[in-house]
């Protein structure tokens, strides 16, 4: 087809993970690669994930990839929590797209970095410049950006050792059994789905921790604050639905929207602390809630 590529696997990657092949002979960032995979690779005709092995003369079908769009500043709302010489915190709106990705180029949260703070360009990942960690679309809140080399090199590797505490409030379906529990689940690709997210025993380790923080009976939902140990794609959102419980308005992981006068998930990326980069001072950031969520509490309360 016109559309595919078809890839023979060498002997120098015999071994190799899918999405660094693909990115090797395609001349693709292994970002690019990942994406690219999730779209849909197939490995001696099946489904794989951007994680499994290759052999030496498999063959690979992949989606031929998208023309990349130079990325270009350009004005997009969000707000800023703290701001100094070394890093950000912006407080993301919902709906806004924090980088360019398949099928999506412009209006996105880089986008609007670059013109606000055009020294980013450069910072951390192509395409993804100053951002140590992301949100979904659908999920706003505190987002962490680095302003200089050596402040997104500490932070990223703060944020892998589990040294940046997250906390996320988000409206849940059903009321919990207990006051607080821990969810540790690996998250892995979904084999049928592939831009969903699901449990998995050789997906990679998550751990979710929740406290109520108000039930709701007479409508059958609860909030809660929910603290991250690791930051896996979609993670509170898969965890959260896997015990019977998934975000409000949350459609792709079973979390009927309710009628109220929006209709985005509820979610949010409420709290953000770290050590900073400069001068070692531990610093937590706190967005509050948006009003259309604060609204939604108003009519359950």
């Amino acid at each position: 087809m016109a559309d595919e590529r078809v890839l023979v696997v060498p002997g120098a990657l015999d071994g190799s993970r899918v999405d660094k092949t693909v990115a090797v002979l395609l001349g693709l960032s292994r970002a690019q690669a990942r994406d690219l995979v999730e779209r849909g690779v197939t490995l001696e005709g099946r489904r794989v994930g951007p994680g499994e092995r290759v052999a030496a003369g498999a063959l690979i079908v992949a989606p031929s990839p998208v023309t990349e769009t130079p990325l270009a500043p350009e004005p997009v709302s969000f707000g800023v929590l703290y701001e100094d010489e070394d890093l950000l915190v912006v407080d993301k709106p919902s709906g806004v797209v924090v980088h360019p990705g398949v099928g999506r180029s412009g209006g996105t949260l880089v986008a609007g970095l670059l013109h606000r703070y055009p020294e980013l360009e450069g910072v951390g990942e192509k395409g993804r410049w100053g951002l140590v960690h992301r949100l979904d679309k659908d999920t706003s809140g505190a987002l962490l950006v680095a302003r200089n080399d050596a402040s997104y090199r500490t932070l990223v590797s703060d944020l892998r050792r589990r040294h940046v505490g997250r906390v996320y409030l988000a409206l849940v379906h059903g009321v919990p059994g207990s006051a607080s529990g821990t969810i540790e689940a690996p998250i892995g690709r979904d084999p049928r789905r592939p831009m969903r997210k699901t449990l998995s025993h050789d997906g990679k380790p998550a751990l979710t921790h929740y406290e109520v923080v108000e039930a709701y009976p007479r409508s059958d939902v609860t909030l809660l604050r929910v603290t991250l140990d690791t930051g896996r794609t979609h993670q509170v959102r898969v965890h959260l639905s896997a015990i019977g419980h998934p975000v409000v308005g949350d459609v792709v992981y079973g979390g009927r929207p309710r009628r109220t006068r929006t209709q985005r998930m509820f979610l949010h990326a409420h709290e953000i602390t770290f050590t900073h980069p400069r001068s070692g001072v531990v610093v937590t950031v706190t967005s509050p809630l948006p009003p259309e969520l604060e609204s939604i509490l108003h009519d359950l309360g």
